[in-house]
């Protein structure tokens, strides 16, 4: 079952991507999923949305640690391939690349994933701290073509203030 995100927020999709359900798509862990509309072979480039909790005061870069060492669970041969902390003191974000392989139908697909992790504090209780993780996954040959989108995806991305 897929999950939510611990503090609400606002976003725009890339123009032809689409949202479909996690559960559907075999991404039962994350709150959200938009699939490109241009498969690469038998792989279809998408971005997804998940995010906790975090009560502790762990920087952005070990908690980026710990994704990668759950994608080294499931992917096996993971390498990260680059790091940057950005954003604000305010607003902390931290963006990571990781490169791995997996099969596809019997295939090994090489398979770039940018990861994107946002510092929130929840407006009801701002001495609660949500860390929300956006990721763009594509073949290596796709990422390039698509990584502009995610990167307007990110920019579009909000606390959601219920204000129209």
């Amino acid at each position: 079952m897929s999950t939510t995100l611990p503090v609400p927020i606002e976003f725009r999709l890339p123009d032809g991507w689409r949202p479909a359900p996690p559960d559907e798509v075999g991404a039962p862990d994350v709150a959200f999923v938009a699939l490109h509309p241009k498969p690469d072979g038998h792989f279809t480039a998408n971005i997804t949305i998940d995010g906790d909790y975090r009560p502790d005061d762990s920087p952005l870069a070990d908690i980026a640690d710990e994704s990668v060492e759950r994608m080294r669970s499931i992917a096996g041969s993971v390498v990260l391939t680059g790091r940057q902390e950005v954003g604000t003191e305010d607003a902390p974000a931290l963006t990571q690349q990781l490169s791995f392989t997996a099969v596809l139908r019997g295939e090994r697909t090489a398979l770039l994933q940018t990861q994107v992790y946002l510092s929130m504090l929840d407006e009801n209780d701002p001495h609660q701290r949500a860390v929300i993780r956006l990721a763009l996954t594509a073949t290596a040959g796709q990422h390039d073509d698509v990584l502009g989108d995610f990167q307007e995806f990110v920019r579009s991305v909000g606390p959601d203030t219920g204000a129209e």
